[in-house]
């Protein structure tokens, strides 16, 4: 660059950054295409977290590796005493059986985009650990992959946690319980999105917050043709159930945004035999952890009022899921004008802090303990999570996000990390680590019913 590094300016800075990342963009865009055809599930990303830990070793950091499970850490410090930014890439996939890009064993398949997210990570690590960028901020940037932000496979999930491997279900959630948050002071990553109403970027808004169920209907065997009146009937029972649950939907308000969603994974084992288990996984969402505890509430009554009618038992794990997403706003107006410096002025487009997606992140959980943000780029066609979601523009995916980010974290940063020191100044979250840590482990319980 041709600029006098002892007096550069901020704007010098973001151009090394871009640099660096532009010089990199075939490497790193064939990265997220070598994930998007290798697609690891939640807590199984050894492939993926591999490929991230290698990148960030090659830019000479230093990498913890297999933090909840596999998750991936590495520090980069720069001069003086400042705060700490993490920036985060999600490893993980989900099931989508038929996607183009699915695993044929597993089903697994990026129809999220998180596969573009390493992609950036090691990107944004490229160029803030540049010399001619790092020699001039103040603080320390944290690289961080986390798993497992698709809150699938929860029987798997409670087998590891039955197994010690875990204490929460997801990747934020359990890396938040761990300390790995601890030495960070805020924390942003771009989402992808084939919404294309947003703007090429959207900033702010919120998510829901959610709880999951895990449903055991336990009822009794007996020859299905032969007599059966000598059993209880489990798949019936959880047919009641889903029409009790079906019947409270008129109570739900449209500014709460709850959705109540799920599918039976077992429903018995011989169809000439009265299924004596069935099992139900579903989620509770809302806009926030106290309307989604309230509604829980009410979908638990449904429960226990399809075992009751056929006198079977029902068995509720309760599971605590993500809380919503704050947005800080100071953090979300500095993306917002690189977005624009970087695609065109008015492509970032600002939504109102109440605006939700409907769906859930668990970047929702960590911004109870400090500030984030949690953009999204228009780069993907087809519906999120659907067979036909695919990352289309790989170049506003990877490169163009992962400016943005490096730059963000220079605002940040720079000038003796002022910007960042406004932002902690001005930001109340709503918890401490061990606050956050204890009110979740509150909403993890077991109830039992016996219909009979």
């Amino acid at each position: 660059m041709e600029f006098d590094l002892a007096e550069a300016k901020i704007s010098d800075l973001k151009a090394a950054a871009c640099a660096v990342i532009e010089a990199r963009r075939d490497d790193l865009i064939a990265l997220a295409q070598d994930i998007a055809v290798h697609p690891e599930l939640g807590f199984e990303e050894s492939r993926t977290s591999a490929k991230v830990a290698k990148g960030l070793e090659a830019l000479g950091l230093s990498v913890e590796r297999g933090i909840a499970v596999t998750g991936v850490k590495a520090i980069k410090r720069f001069g003086g005493i400042g705060p700490a930014v993490a920036v985060i890439g999600e490893l993980d996939s989900l099931r989508v059986p038929g996607h183009s890009l699915a695993d044929p064993d597993t089903s697994a398949a990026h129809a999220c985009g998180h596969h573009t997210q390493p992609a950036q990570l090691l990107g944004v690590a490229a160029a803030l650990t540049s010399p001619d960028v790092a020699s001039h901020l103040r603080g320390s940037v944290a690289f961080i992959a986390t798993p497992a932000e698709e809150f699938i496979d929860l029987g798997r999930r409670l087998e590891r946690q039955e197994a010690g491997e875990l204490g929460f279900m997801s990747g934020k959630q359990e890396m938040i319980r761990l300390g790995t948050f601890d030495d960070v002071d805020m924390a942003m990553m771009v989402h992808t999105s084939s919404d294309g109403e947003l703007g090429k970027f959207s900033i702010g808004g919120s998510s829901n917050a959610h709880v999951v169920h895990m449903v055991k209907f336990k009822g009794k065997a007996a020859h299905a043709g032969g007599a059966p009146w000598d059993g209880v009937n489990a798949l019936q029972a959880a047919n009641v159930a889903m029409v009790a649950l079906n019947a409270q939907r008129e109570t739900f308000q449209n500014s709460d945004t709850i959705r109540v969603h799920g599918i039976i994974t077992s429903a018995g084992v011989s169809m000439n035999s009265v299924p004596a288990e069935v099992v139900y996984e579903g989620r509770v969402r809302g806009r926030n952890s106290e309307i989604v505890d309230a509604t829980a509430i009410k979908v638990e009554r449904c429960f226990k009022a399809g075992a009751l009618a056929l006198g079977a038992e029902v068995e509720i794990t309760s599971v605590p899921g993500y809380m919503a997403l704050v947005n800080d706003p100071m953090m979300g107006d500095l993306f917002a004008a690189n977005a624009d410096a970087l695609s065109g002025p008015g492509t970032a487009l600002h939504r109102q802090a109440t605006a939700n997606r409907g769906g859930s992140t668990d970047l929702g959980d960590l911004s109870q303990i400090m500030p984030v943000i949690h953009p999204y780029v228009t780069a993907a066609t087809g519906s999120a999570h659907g067979v036909d979601y695919l990352i289309e523009d790989y170049y506003s995916a990877v490169v163009t996000s992962a400016s943005a980010l490096a730059m963000t974290v220079i605002d940040l940063l720079a000038d003796g990390a002022v910007n960042a020191k406004a932002v902690l100044k001005k930001s109340k979250p709503a918890m401490t680590r061990e606050q956050y840590v204890s009110a979740q482990q509150a909403r993890m319980r077991v109830t039992r019913y016996k219909g009979r």
